[in-house]
């Protein structure tokens, strides 16, 4: 089968989208990829790719279209959203051949399946969203009120944009509430929650030493409030026997240091961003994992990838969160979660994880769960079958 990844990121940017691919490929699929200059998380394009537009990587040939850096402001931000939609868009007019299946992966923006919808309509093919972020919710994310003229704008571009998807699939099932509900969509949807690596799945269990490590790991932005996380630990500060390791990279990461250092948070250590290859380490380094988010009904309905990664590790997860994944640690039993952004609450969790005894129960809850429900053979084998659909 022929088929057209639409997504504004792919390697050497980290997302599940590029495990995806190649394993398409593998299973004998000719896969192209239109993507855009790789600029994520440090919103600055490499040097090394700023002539680059054509690639084969894994056998996936891909095609980067031209695009303003993130940045660090909400400006740049925008102008990268825009730009990315227009060259990428123009680039599908240059586009040869014949493809079966146009798949938007969408992150954000939602306007990164523009292009999409363009190709749609020049090879007469299915359109197929794939949907990992919500919009226009994850721009409230970013301080934008529900009431004001650019949700309102966004809203209904958004809607637009997923009306001409002749399919949606969902990372997440109460996606689809939102779709239907709130969006008014009306649109065969199909649950497809992603997997994890393979490397996450071979991380040892962790000897005990008497002290508890909990590792959060993934993006620091404003929609995973690891805020919270700095505020059970300040609540926790008197203890000498827990630690906190935050992982990872974001818009929120100074705003997260600053907080450290001016509470004096001396169980808290940041490491930054590393490779994915790298990441075993610090998953080996956990008792527990941990995971928040804002206190938003919407973002609530998001199933963090982080936590199929969690769950192939095999260890318990503790979490400050409302919505799907709540409910998930909850039927998988391999938890606790607190209301989201309630860090006293979180911090008496943490305690009382701290004196359960039946730690390795928790640890084998999650990995069984995972691999009922989220396996790399469960998730290939489901697209398959909606892919011959």
């Amino acid at each position: 089968m022929k088929i057209l990844i639409v997504c504004q990121y792919f390697y050497p940017e980290r997302f599940r989208v590029n495990d995806i691919s190649f394993e398409l490929v593998k299973q004998g699929h000719d896969v192209t990829v239109l993507t855009g200059l790789p600029n994520y998380p440090d919103g600055v394009v490499k040097k090394e790719y700023k002539a680059i537009r054509y690639e084969d990587i894994n056998g996936v040939k891909v095609y980067r279209s031209w695009l303003i850096g993130r940045g660090k402001s909400n400006k740049t931000l925008f102008l990268n959203y825009i730009s990315f939609a227009i060259s990428s868009s123009l680039r599908v007019l240059k586009l040869k051949g014949e493809y079966d299946k146009i798949i938007v992966y969408q992150l954000s923006p939602v306007s990164m399946a523009i292009p999409g919808i363009i190709a749609k309509k020049k090879f007469k093919k299915p359109l197929i969203i794939y949907a990992h972020d919500l919009w226009p919710e994850s721009i409230v994310s970013g301080g934008i009120q529900t009431i004001g003229i650019v949700y309102k704008i966004v809203k209904r571009i958004s809607k637009a944009i997923y009306n001409q998807s002749d399919e949606i699939w969902l990372s997440s099932k109460m996606f689809e509430n939102y779709f239907n509900d709130y969006l008014k969509i009306d649109k065969p949807m199909k649950h497809l929650p992603v997997y994890a690596e393979d490397l996450f799945g071979t991380i040892p269990p962790r000897e005990n030493d008497g002290n508890t490590n909990l590792v959060f790991a993934g993006n620091i932005g404003e929609m995973q409030s690891v805020e919270t996380i700095l505020f059970a630990a300040n609540e926790l500060k008197h203890r000498n026997d827990i630690f906190f390791h935050i992982v990872g990279d974001g818009s929120s990461k100074t705003k997260c240091e600053d907080i450290k250092r001016n509470l004096e948070l001396n169980n808290v250590v940041f490491y930054g961003s590393h490779p994915i290859e790298r990441m075993p380490y610090y998953y080996a380094m956990a008792d527990a994992f941990l995971i928040t988010l804002k206190n938003n009904k919407s973002i609530s309905y998001t199933l963090p990838n982080k936590v199929q990664s969690y769950m192939a590790a095999g260890k318990p997860i503790l979490g400050s969160i409302n919505g799907e994944t709540a409910q998930v640690i909850a039927d998988a039993n391999c938890g606790f979660t607190v209301n989201a952004e309630d860090y006293k609450k979180l911090a008496n969790v943490i305690e009382k994880f701290t004196n359960i005894n039946n730690k390795d129960e928790l640890n084998l809850n999650s990995k069984k769960y995972y691999d009922e429900n989220y396996s790399k053979e469960k998730y290939f084998w489901n697209l398959s079958q909606i892919l011959k659909s």
